[in-house]
């Protein structure tokens, strides 16, 4: 049996470096497309018209890219890293230029698809790649830079998104275009001294086919259901009913092909199923808060697109800092259970204060509240691939590190989805409730205007329209958007107690490999039957 140090690949510290430049790059870029689009739609549907197909720029990136993350990974399992990382970059590259060219909201939709194939590749070969050749003990200072490229997409999306929305709504995928380029490169140059041996095989397109089509109508249920369609309609019941049975399907086809897409195996490991189901757990509650707290700024604070980025700053300098602290404290101490335990009960304490906004609340102490959660996922992001990955073999690398990409994406796709139909619900309620008593307040002239200009709808789907409302009628939808706030924070902590739970119920398995001084490490009960992996370069 071939040993991890055997299997590993040998490069010096400046090709790590490298390697290092190119794959954040990547990463950088498809993390930084799942939110930079969001504050430049309204100028985008102004342009090329189609509102009714509004969501669907967001949704087609989504699907595209959570669908095809378990493809990727066993792809490059069976091929290579190198040209299956070249193909998704270069997939992305192709998909943003075309988005820039768009002149309809059709051609923008299916390019947006074609970005996020991509997407799906770059965000999880990222972290496979470098662990074929950091050993787990030494990659967690590694992944943590990887945690703070996430945390500064994730404010400088909306940042960079209204920048170009005042000036080009073009520039925000012709900007993809040369950093995509320069991440080609780089990592063409350098996993060049990656050895891959080709290896017999067969590929599970069946089963590829079944998972797509399966999280595809699950993830349009979650989207529609409320908005486009009643939960109750025919179209959202007959979704979720065929996502449940191609999901089966899936599963059955998975368990009887030599090579499946998502090896139902390493399921059999308590620390893979806990890590994948807690990283679910955390890709709902992560997602939620980072899509909401924009909006607490733009619809109650009256901050533009580009001021809320600013506003989240402290957000992301939580998520930085502490994934970078927390990877070299994981290569320090050789384990990583307690980093995503403490993660997930900070996120908890974040999301309770978060229920305690008001609409007069100082922006210092929402800034004080943002810390609080970007601490939270700086302990949880990284620590729990690692996991993963520290719990399979090196030949399930791809597919191991796959499978926790996929499910805090698919966590993610849900919580929006579920997020977004409690803010609705409780939103219909608290404005049935405050605007007619707030109109009532207005000359007849004044409640007229209201009334001819849709009030609420418009006010929510524009923020900066509640500016220009009467008095009354502002003060009523901004308190009755903090109260539907409050719920969805309650639901985004509630949730994180379960987070809490898994993640306590991980084994404390040690980190193979050596540690920053090179003294190889004990085996543990769970790591005895595989050999320990090497010193990293």
């Amino acid at each position: 049996m071939t040993t991890d140090a055997q299997a590993r690949p040998v490069l010096n510290t400046r090709q790590i470096r490298l390697l290092m430049f190119g794959l954040m790059t990547g990463m950088l870029l498809a993390a930084l497309d799942q939110t930079i689009v969001g504050t430049a739609l309204p100028t985008i549907v102004g342009e090329l018209g189609g509102i009714n197909h509004y969501s669907w720029v967001v949704t087609a990136y989504l699907l595209a890219s959570t669908a095809s993350t378990p493809l990727y990974g066993k792809m490059a399992d069976l091929y290579g890293r190198r040209p299956v990382f070249l193909f998704s970059i270069g997939a992305f590259l192709v998909g943003s230029l075309l988005a820039g060219l768009s002149q309809n909201m059709t051609q923008l939709i299916v390019t947006r698809g074609i970005q996020g194939l991509g997407a799906g590749g770059l965000m999880t070969l990222a972290f496979t790649i470098i662990s074929d050749v950091v050993s787990p003990r030494e990659r967690g200072r590694y992944q943590g830079l990887f945690g703070a490229v996430f945390g500064l997409s994730s404010v400088a999306g909306p940042l960079v998104g209204g920048y170009f929305a005042e000036t080009n709504w073009r520039w925000i995928f012709y900007i993809n275009v040369p950093l995509a380029i320069l991440a080609i490169v780089v990592c063409y140059h350098v996993m060049r001294l990656i050895p891959f041996e080709r290896r017999e095989h067969a590929i599970d397109w069946l089963g590829a086919a079944l998972l797509v089509a399966a999280v595809s109508c699950l993830l349009l249920a979650l989207s529609w259901g409320g908005n486009t369609y009643a939960w109750g309609s025919g179209v959202i019941i007959g979704l979720f009913v065929a996502g449940a049975v191609l999901a089966v399907l899936f599963l059955l086809q998975e368990a009887r092909v030599p090579e499946p897409i998502l090896p139902l195996r390493l399921f059999r490991s308590a620390t893979f199923a806990l890590a994948n189901g807690a990283g679910f757990v955390l890709g709902l509650v992560m997602f939620g808060s980072i899509i909401f707290i924009p909006l607490y700024l733009q619809i109650v604070k009256g901050a533009s697109p580009t001021r809320s980025g600013l506003l989240m700053l402290p957000m992301m300098a939580g998520i930085i800092v502490t994934s970078i602290l927390t990877g070299r404290a994981m290569s320090r101490i050789g384990r990583y259970k307690w980093f995503p335990v403490a993660g997930s009960v900070v996120l908890l304490a974040g999301m309770f204060l978060f229920t305690q906004l008001q609409v007069d609340t100082s922006l210092w102490v929402a800034f004080g509240f943002m810390v609080v959660i970007g601490v939270g996922l700086g302990l949880c992001m990284q620590s729990l691939i690692l996991a993963v990955q520290n719990a399979v073999d090196v030949r399930d690398l791809g597919a191991g590190t796959s499978s926790a990409t996929f499910f805090r994406s698919l966590g993610g796709s849900f919580g929006v989805a579920i997020l977004g139909a409690v803010l609705s619900s409780q939103l219909t309620g608290q404005l049935a409730d405050r605007l007619p008593r707030a109109i009532a307040q207005l000359p007849p002239d004044q409640a007229a205007a209201v009334a001819r200009s849709g009030g609420a709808n418009i006010s929510i789907n524009n923020p900066a329209t509640i500016l220009a409302l009467p008095g009354p009628v502002r003060a009523a939808i901004q308190a009755a958007f903090v109260e539907s706030l409050h719920m969805v924070f309650l639901t985004t902590g509630l949730i994180a107690i379960l987070a809490v739970l898994v993640t306590l119920a991980l084994p404390n398995d040690q980190l193979r490999g050596a540690g920053p001084q090179g003294a190889p490490v004990a085996r543990t009960r769970s790591a005895a039957r595989r050999p320990l992996r090497a010193a990293s370069p």
